[in-house]
């Protein structure tokens, strides 16, 4: 709600000391016999009156200035085209390395540290999402908020090379992923976008919590598989009999992600170029009117009160400067 306050209520208790130039002006006086020697002049009287009116505003934006003034920031409804979007990044040890599989050496680049330029890219083409930002290894973490601030989440993508740890808990991740998101707006398009080079066995549990949590909230899943060269691919099966999620983790997340009864698509991608291009997909997929509230932060007003209060003394000064003396005989000097 918009509204207008001080941060210094002090200052305002000094305010009858703007009735001060009502009182006694600071022009020089001049002796005269008598007024009726001073013939009437009308302009003088309004020169006189402004200057009068000059020192009280003087006074009195010098004490509003000081006491902090400010409007109040308001919530402001937005329409836009884009989504609700939450980039759950995987910072496992193994993004630090190349889609090679190896530790980057002069010219190349990391996984995480292409995923953090692509993803950059793709944030800043789409300037009205609301997007949030959470990493996940041993534990999940939250990097900011779903909001329509691209400076901070682009400062949260920037974070995403930094060393990670060894071991993948994507399910704690899709949790805290879920739980940015408000019940209350499932009208929206909303998606989680997973951008991880491997999978983790899923606690049969948790895989139920888990479901159910996703068709409570009705967001939708999108699974940006980066790929090492020479490993296992989403839909590779075991070469043995052992087809347990032991053995083949990627193709039983990525069943456990179609049963969960939500829009879900798995991009590979075994190279920076490949991973651009699933998320242009990405991009043309997640475009749907969104409504939102933006809370506008609030206007500092001293200023303009300081300004209001200079321009008045600079007023004052320049009609003291310009003030005569009357000597005897009326001549000035």
């Amino acid at each position: 709600m918009s509204g207008f306050g001080f941060d210094h209520v002090e200052p305002l208790f000094l305010a009858p000391l703007a009735l001060l130039p009502l009182l006694r002006t600071v022009l020089r006086g001049a002796t005269i016999s008598s007024l009726l020697a001073a013939p009437a002049d009308t302009g003088s009287a309004f020169v006189s009156g402004v200057l009068t009116i000059g020192g009280v505003v003087a006074i009195a934006a010098s004490l509003v200035g000081a006491a902090g003034p400010y409007a109040a920031g308001a919530a402001v409804e937005r329409f836009a085209e884009g989504a609700q979007i939450v980039m759950l990044i995987d910072r496992s040890g193994s993004m630090n390395e190349t889609f090679a599989g190896r530790t980057p050496s002069g010219d190349e680049e990391s996984k995480a540290a292409a995923a953090k330029r692509i993803l950059k890219r793709f944030v800043e083409a789409r300037r009205h999402d609301l997007v949030g930002v959470a990493a996940f290894s041993t534990a999940p973490m939250l990097v900011t908020p779903i909001s329509a601030h691209i400076g901070a989440t682009e400062a949260a993508i920037d974070a995403i090379d930094r060393p990670g740890l060894d071991y993948t808990n994507i399910a704690r991740g899709l949790a805290m992923a879920l739980s940015m998101f408000k019940t209350s707006e499932a009208d929206l398009s909303r998606a989680i976008l997973l951008i991880s080079d491997g999978a983790g066995v899923i606690d049969p549990k948790l895989r139920d919590d888990l479901r159910a949590e996703f068709r409570k909230t009705n967001v939708g899943l999108y699974w940006l598989f980066l790929r090492t060269e020479g490993s296992r691919g989403i839909a590779d099966q075991s070469s043995g009999e052992d087809e347990s999620p032991q053995a083949a983790p990627e193709r039983h997340l990525d069943l456990f992600f179609k049963s969960l009864g939500v829009a879900y698509r798995a991009f590979e991608a075994e190279s920076p170029e490949a991973t651009a291009q699933a998320l242009k997909q990405i991009d043309r997929l997640e475009r749907h009117p969104v409504r939102y509230v933006e809370t506008l932060p609030r206007t500092d007003l001293s200023a303009w009160a300081f300004a209001l209060a200079l321009a008045a003394t600079a007023l004052l000064l320049a009609a003291k400067l310009a003030e005569v003396r009357l000597g005897v005989g009326g001549r000035a000097r």
